[in-house]
């Protein structure tokens, strides 16, 4: 028998022909390539293996949603003057709580606060009838895509410690938020955009109580920390390169970086330096990929119109809920809408009626666009805040200027809405009193509503656990239960 090797000493045959390089080499760069996305899993055979802290993960259970989409509405909107109608309350007009019910006072200036009914129109839309103000038009217009939970209530009446407890599980500092729970747990399918972004806009007012904090990755490493993107200019501060730094002299920086972070890995042990690799990793990628995100001039002209992004009132808003939907195409796992403020303790209607002509309209923009493309249905959409407002007026006591009434913070009872990632559609959960006060039918705890949240997307939130300081923590604390009449 012939061999090709034997007159060839060195055992390297020359490479003429394509058809010769693939029958002799094609098995070698099928094994490189296998290599390298076990490496980019953390599995290949290597004393420190890159490993991709945000590669996709499998979830506990079979998930009904892939992505969420969480607007945030820090500062507490009204629900009574947005989502629970209570007719009732113009007989109890000017009147003060009854004694029953100030037993969960501790507020004296509650306590001699007179009632005001909403001065809203509400009516029912969709075949489902669940009723809307004529604050959300826009948004009653996806009644039957919207499943409401008008029984709410939470432990808290401040806003930094209440937004702190619905994003993060706890009224306080340094715990991770929500969105970094749901990337720890299950990663990003985004290679290019970070798997939790955080889009903020504001009415003219303060911005959001709690800031940072409410996107945090606490003790998670680092690399599950909300990134924080703007509607105009650069996304993200600082991520361009310098001028006269071209992608090749960046790339070899970056690989310099990269080996000196894995020397001192290898001999420090510490996990956290495989954050500072992956977020470096990242920003280069996301140079050549935020600009093509940001770019709307492919968005046709009726989609365009449909958020409001060439409308000078909602076009920060109407902005970030386009990029939310661009964002979960190219699979950011969790997206965070912050619109602040919302705190009206006076001149309620005038200040409501400005937030809603920014928010309405692009929120139901965000649903029917996702309904359209076949996202709706593996997207979780949340509508939400802290707390709700009281149903008393606080301005009549010291100035009665009929007009500028507004409402306190409640914790009692407020109003949430869920869509689409298996939610079920066009129905309402749970019911407060004739004024709003008190729920009275399926209340549900903020930790309840977290724990749906991670259901949806497949994971136990009694298991979503990471121990820090030799206890095992988890984004609801030590309560939560799956509200299961909101499930499809």
């Amino acid at each position: 028998m012939n061999d090709p090797h034997a007159a060839d000493p060195d055992g390297i045959l020359p490479i003429d022909t394509r058809r010769r390089f693939l029958e002799e080499c094609a098995g070698g760069i099928g094994l490189a390539a296998l290599w390298h996305l076990m490496a980019d899993e953390g599995r290949a055979a290597d004393p420190l293996p890159a490993v991709n802290p945000m590669a996709p993960r499998a979830p506990h259970f079979a998930p009904t949603a892939r992505n969420v989409i969480f607007f945030f509405m820090a500062g507490a909107p009204s629900q009574l003057d947005l989502f629970d109608p209570k007719p009732a309350m113009r007989k109890w007009q000017g009147q003060g709580l009854p004694e029953s019910m100030q037993d969960d006072l501790v507020d004296n200036f509650k306590k001699i606060a007179k009632i005001w009914a909403s001065p809203r129109e509400f009516k029912p839309y969709g075949q489902s009838g669940i009723e809307f103000s004529d604050f959300v038009p826009h948004m009653g217009t996806c009644a039957d895509d919207i499943s409401m939970v008008r029984s709410m209530y939470t432990d808290v009446t401040n806003h930094h410690p209440g937004q702190l407890l619905m994003n993060c599980g706890v009224p306080m500092f340094g715990r991770p938020s929500m969105g970094s729970w749901v990337t720890y747990g299950l990663g990003s399918e985004s290679a290019n955009l970070p798997g939790y972004v955080v889009l903020t806009s504001k009415s003219g007012k303060t911005g959001i109580a709690g800031g940072t904090s409410n996107w945090s990755s606490g003790f998670l490493p680092s690399t599950y920390r909300g990134v924080t993107f703007r509607s105009s200019g650069d996304a993200v501060l600082h991520l361009s390169s310098p001028g006269g730094v071209s992608r090749l002299t960046q790339r070899a920086r970056l690989d310099a970086l990269r080996d000196l972070n894995r020397k001192r890995r290898l001999a420090t042990g510490d996990v956290e330096i495989d954050s500072r690799i992956a977020s470096y990793e990242l920003a280069f990628r996301m140079q050549a990929a935020v600009p093509e995100l940001q770019d709307f001039s492919n968005e046709p002209q009726y989609i365009r119109r449909m958020y409001g992004v060439d409308d000078e009132k909602t076009r920060a808003f109407g902005a970030n809920c386009l990029l939310a939907r661009r964002m979960v195409e190219r699979g950011v796992r969790f997206v965070q809408i912050y619109h602040s403020t919302w705190d009206d303790h006076k001149d309620l209607i005038k200040n409501h009626t400005k937030n809603c002509e920014i928010t309405d309209r692009p929120t139901a923009a965000l649903l029917k666009d996702l309904k359209q493309r076949g996202l709706l249905d593996s997207t979780l959409v949340v509508w939400g805040a802290e707390f709700g407002r009281s149903p008393m007026n606080e301005v009549r006591l010291a100035s009665p200027d009929p007009g500028r009434e507004g409402r306190d913070h409640h914790a009692l009872a407020f109003t949430t809405w869920l869509a689409g990632g298996g939610v079920k559609p066009g129905q309402v959960v749970g019911k407060t009193d004739d004024i709003g006060f008190n729920v009275v039918e399926d209340k549900m705890h903020v930790h309840d509503l977290q724990a749906t949240i991670l259901h949806c997307l497949g994971l136990d939130h009694t298991s979503l656990t990471y121990r820090h300081q030799g206890r095992d923590f988890r984004l609801t604390d030590i309560g939560g239960q799956v509200a299961k009449k909101l499930l499809a």
